[in-house]
């Protein structure tokens, strides 16, 4: 069960939103599909639905996801939106949920929490009846609060804090943040990769001390010995020389980086030019540092990194979603891409299993919701291919696997 607390950071929250005037922004409109279906049906009024948004109609369940399209993290957002869309393509194709279709849209919220909340009251004002987003943390716990006055379902392709879930509302699909901390040092260990860690983390992002602590606890557990702990701010992000000498200095053979792959791939080309080459070993946030603009992605190969999806996977549901990924973006997708997938389709099992129409609340969908979940079970492309279950908590509990960069490309690894 969740925390008293919630029910009084939810009440508090409320009372907030009352006294605050929602901000504008631009939004991008879903599939032609699940748009050409919404204009075939007649408008829903603002009573029956609990929105004020000409954007909703009968027959459609409107989503709206949130997360940074544009800026430093904007790999992220762009990728876990593409998904979202791939599947929101497929689903209305197939005659969507219960016969209603969905509109997708989606607002950029530049990896800034301030920007999110403008973002969700762009999305509320256009008739938004449940949110998948935000993509990374601590926008998603700005935004949080907010659903949770609002009673809207809220869940989060890829935001792993667990503040994130703080409230009722809201659940996730990808490990916690302590969850990629056990699992990280678990997988160290059992595969005998060092005895000797180094670390280097973000002390001003939530994300990645998060991770840091569990990891360090559960590695002292496995008799791993963490011969560094070195960290760095958001102002100091840009010269690691001073962390990846004492890292080198104490014989770290591993060196555990768990923030995002733009501050990695700073690292890799400072440690190359340093003649520091240990095991490098990163969570889901390092998924994309193939793509880094201005980065020798040489400089990657031997990179371990724990996530829930690897695109060389040869399941048949994996295999679709790649080649239309590829058809649809030009690319190959990423974790990110493969969250924003399956969070559709989860949304879509928990609908149908609440029985919940388009017509109803967005209180009334998110109750129903937030019980629902914890009553399915969806088998997706991440999670190794073994079912996903949610807690009241908001966790969902899902296998992790482990992929190397090998040959310039993502491959899985035992």
């Amino acid at each position: 069960m969740k925390r008293f607390n919630k029910v009084v950071s939810a009440a508090v929250a409320s009372a907030m939103v009352l006294a605050m005037a929602a901000c504008g922004g631009n939004a991008s409109d879903g599939s032609q599909a699940a748009s050409s279906a919404a204009n075939n049906n007649a408008a829903a009024s603002s009573e029956a639905t609990g929105n004020t948004g000409a954007d909703q109609t009968v027959g459609t369940f409107v989503i709206g996801g949130i997360g940074p399209l544009t800026g430093g993290a904007a790999i992220y957002g762009n990728a876990a939106m593409n998904g979202a869309q791939i599947a929101v393509d497929e689903i209305n194709a197939a005659g969507g949920i219960n016969g209603a279709q969905i509109k997708f849209l989606k607002e950029d919220d530049e990896h800034d929490p301030q920007k999110s909340v403008n973002a969700y009251n762009s999305l509320k004002d256009q008739g938004m009846q449940i949110l998948m987003g935000t993509v990374t943390s601590t926008p998603c716990v700005a935004v949080a609060d907010k659903t949770a006055a609002d009673g809207m379902f809220q869940l989060t392709p890829s935001a792993s804090s667990v503040d994130a879930v703080y409230n009722d509302n809201v659940f996730q699909v990808c490990f916690t943040d302590p969850n990629q901390g056990t699992k990280s040092a678990e997988y160290i260990s059992e595969k005998k990769l060092a005895s000797k860690i180094g670390i280097i983390y973000d002390s001003s992002d939530v994300y990645s001390s998060g991770i840091k602590d569990t990891f360090v606890k559960e590695a002292t557990v496995k008799g791993l010995e963490i011969v560094a702990e070195e960290a760095f701010t958001e102002a100091t992000k840009t010269d690691f020389s001073t962390q990846l000498q004492k890292c080198q200095s104490a014989g770290a053979e591993l060196v555990f980086m768990p923030f995002y792959y733009t501050e990695a791939s700073l690292v890799l080309t400072q440690a190359n030019n340093m003649g520091y080459a240990p095991i490098f070993f990163g969570v889901d946030g390092m998924d994309g540092i193939l793509s880094a603009e201005n980065f020798d992605t040489k400089l990657a190969e031997g990179l371990y990194m724990l996530t829930p999806f690897a695109a060389d996977a040869t399941d048949a549901a994996t295999v679709k979603f790649v080649d239309t990924y590829q058809k649809n973006y030009g690319e190959t997708p990423i974790q990110f891409a493969a969250d924003g997938y399956d969070a559709i389709y989860i949304i879509k099992a928990a609908i149908e299993e609440a029985g919940v129409t388009p017509d109803q609340s967005v209180k009334e969908i998110g109750d129903a919701l937030k019980s629902a979940i914890t009553s399915i079970t969806y088998n997706g492309i991440t999670g190794a291919g073994k079912s996903m279950t949610w807690e009241a908590s908001g966790e969902v509990s899902k296998a992790p696997m482990a992929i190397i960069i090998k040959d310039g490309a993502y491959a899985s690894v035992e």
